[in-house]
């Protein structure tokens, strides 16, 4: 097994009205150039936790951080006009916390961030101001959350 610290939350970007599978996820990171899908678990608006890749596997879900990381994307992130927005279902934010509990007790010591929290801190100022992020995903504030 790989040495694993950080497991990154991702949304999927995509709008709440709108339904976005699995395979959907895969067939959009292939067209990017992937093998296959860059997230490790993906989590459906029903709260269906989906697995995608293997753990043993790096993902392809944040550059630079890949080898030593998981990714778990859920189904959402823009609201139905298409602007960032936190659209986890309530059946979203349970799945999400026992995925993040489990592995967290699988892999101790690990931070949880959201993927814009790996953007630049170009201020040096200790924090990723939002000015500074390179993108919105996972459209709310993963910090703020308690893990556990």
């Amino acid at each position: 097994m790989r040495e694993i610290n950080l497991i990154v939350i991702h949304c999927s970007a995509t709008r709440a009205d709108r339904d976005v599978s699995a395979q959907d996820i895969n067939a959009a990171h292939k067209v990017r150039g992937f093998t296959s899908w860059g997230y490790h678990y993906y989590i459906r608006k029903n709260g269906k936790v989906e697995p995608m890749r293997n753990l043993d596997e790096p993902g392809a879900h944040a550059r630079g951080y890949n080898a030593k990381s998981i990714g778990i994307c859920y189904e959402g992130g823009l609201d139905t006009n298409g602007k960032p927005a936190d659209t986890r279902t309530l059946s979203q934010q349970i799945a999400l916390h026992t995925l993040v509990s489990k592995l967290l007790k699988q892999f101790p010591g690990s931070k949880v961030v959201g993927h814009r929290d790996l953007s630049p801190d170009n201020n040096y100022n200790g924090i990723v101001d939002p000015f500074e992020r390179v993108k919105e995903c996972p459209c709310y504030n993963v910090l703020e959350e308690v893990w556990g």
